[in-house]
């Protein structure tokens, strides 16, 4: 009789052993989340600077072959798709034939000549929110410092 009911015992868990491991992992997740989100933001600002590098690389070996720039209107479509009248042009001059999105999915920024920087071109994002300035996660990711 005494097996039996030793048998019954250990063959689940009681509501609270369960509760308390949830307490356990809930705290955990409080603790390990924000540092976890932090990395991940960090990540994707560092990501967009080694796009806005490789666009960078891509738009002079379009100015090698053009003498010039891509106009704002051509934009950085001219990298992967001929130009009207580029007779010159010898692209695509990225490699998956494709103009990325920034880490946030939206468009980048490109505008020549450029304005904000002083050189021949502007290419940035505008982070997160996807609007001009702000901090952190927000805030604007540029190819010219």
């Amino acid at each position: 009789m005494r097996f039996h009911s030793d048998v019954r015992r250990s063959r689940g868990f009681t509501l609270i052993e369960l509760l308390v491991v949830l307490v356990i992992l809930g705290l955990l997740a409080g603790l390990v989340g924000p540092q976890v989100m932090k990395y991940l933001g960090g990540a994707n600002t560092k990501t967009a600077k080694l796009q806005i590098e490789d666009f960078s690389t891509a738009l002079d070996a379009f100015r090698l072959d053009m003498g010039r720039y891509p106009n704002t209107a051509e934009g950085l479509q001219a990298l992967v798709s001929q130009p009207a009248g580029a007779s010159r042009w010898n692209g695509p001059y990225l490699k998956k034939n494709l103009i990325p999105k920034d880490p946030w999915g939206n468009d980048y920024q490109y505008r020549a000549p450029g304005q904000r920087s002083g050189g021949a071109f502007d290419l940035y994002s505008l982070g997160a929110d996807n609007a001009e300035g702000g901090d952190g996660e927000n805030q604007d990711v540029v190819g010219w410092l």
